[in-house]
């Protein structure tokens, strides 16, 4: 475990603190959390192509067709529940572990590396993004992560919320003896150590067949951090119980909601580091090769430029 952040005692876990949305939503005003900014992030490691053996009927979980792929299903729920928090509707999404990025680097959704405006465009421009990726490997969680982080050091200290959606675990060869951990799974629990120096809590949602073990023990039982800024969901555990819909939704955002209340307020009492004059930690590539530019949606968008949008956002 690296240490080099100076924090050798283990972060406080949450616990699942809440029962219900209300009282989600009284805690986050108790937390004085009256916005946030969301960041979204897409895993496109080529395990997507088998990971939805039982629970997606054999196909990719990144299939199109007329039935929303989990994918599809995370992003429009997060859209209808996590939504109301980002005020100004601005969110900036990244694909990652694809043939263009593997686990080094991030692409962001559009060329000019402008945000998407709402879930709606975010979804929209998914759906014309797949068609034209390779899916490739390995997997690590760092580039995304790391490319939030740069996200909020240009804030000026805005909380954000990282929604990581992915299918599985880290990459890690199966020669590797308990107690080690592999180059991907190194960057990725020093980049989650890193991002507890900011006000970024990560929600990791995981779609297929899993298995989620690694997830389980990220969530719980990484020590060295300001606080404890990480949540695992389960998304297919939640989405295959066997009730209707609007509960499982209900279920889904409560679990994705239900530590952010006490990881904003650990965020007010941290000292944030700033970022260095080496520049961002991260560079986003743009779109592979064959996806245009523009979506039916661009004309809601007043102006698409990266930078009068981070003006505007505080992004």
């Amino acid at each position: 475990m690296d240490s080099k952040y100076g924090h050798e005692h283990r972060s406080t876990h949450f616990g699942d603190n809440f029962s219900s949305l209300d009282q989600v939503a009284t805690a986050l005003r108790e937390a004085g959390l009256e916005s946030s900014n969301l960041i979204l992030g897409i895993d496109f490691t080529k395990s997507n192509e088998w990971s939805g053996r039982y629970s997606f009927g054999r196909k990719s979980l990144h299939a199109i067709g007329d039935t929303p792929n989990p994918y599809e299903q995370a992003i429009s729920i997060i859209g209808r529940t996590l939504s109301p928090l980002d005020e100004d509707e601005l969110i900036p999404c990244f694909g990652f572990g694809d043939a263009s990025t593997h686990d080094q680097s991030v692409f962001s959704f559009y060329s000019d590396h402008r945000y998407c405006h709402g879930f709606e465009e975010a979804l929209a421009r998914y759906r014309e993004i797949v068609p034209h990726l390779k899916l490739s490997g390995p997997t690590s969680f760092a580039p995304i992560i790391e490319a939030a982080i740069d996200i909020v050091a240009r804030s000026n200290g805005l909380y954000h919320v990282l929604v990581i959606i992915a299918d599985g675990q880290v990459t890690r060869s199966p020669e590797l003896p308990p107690g080690r951990f592999s180059p991907q799974e190194q960057a990725t629990i020093n980049s989650i150590v890193a991002a507890s120096q900011y006000p970024l809590s990560i929600i990791f949602v995981g779609v297929g067949d899993g298995p989620w073990d690694a997830m389980k023990q990220f969530d719980d039982n990484i020590p060295h951090r300001a606080f404890d800024n990480f949540q695992f969901v389960n998304f297919t555990k939640i989405m295959s119980e066997n009730t209707d819909t609007s509960k499982k939704e209900t279920a889904f955002a409560l679990a994705a909601l239900m530590e952010i209340p006490l990881q904003y307020r650990a965020t007010q009492s941290i000292s944030h580091v700033k970022e260095a004059v080496t520049g961002p930690r991260i560079r986003p590539l743009p779109p592979p090769p064959g996806v245009t530019g523009h979506t039916s949606l661009d004309k809601s968008i007043p102006d698409s430029s990266p930078q009068t949008q981070e003006t505007a956002s505080g992004k």
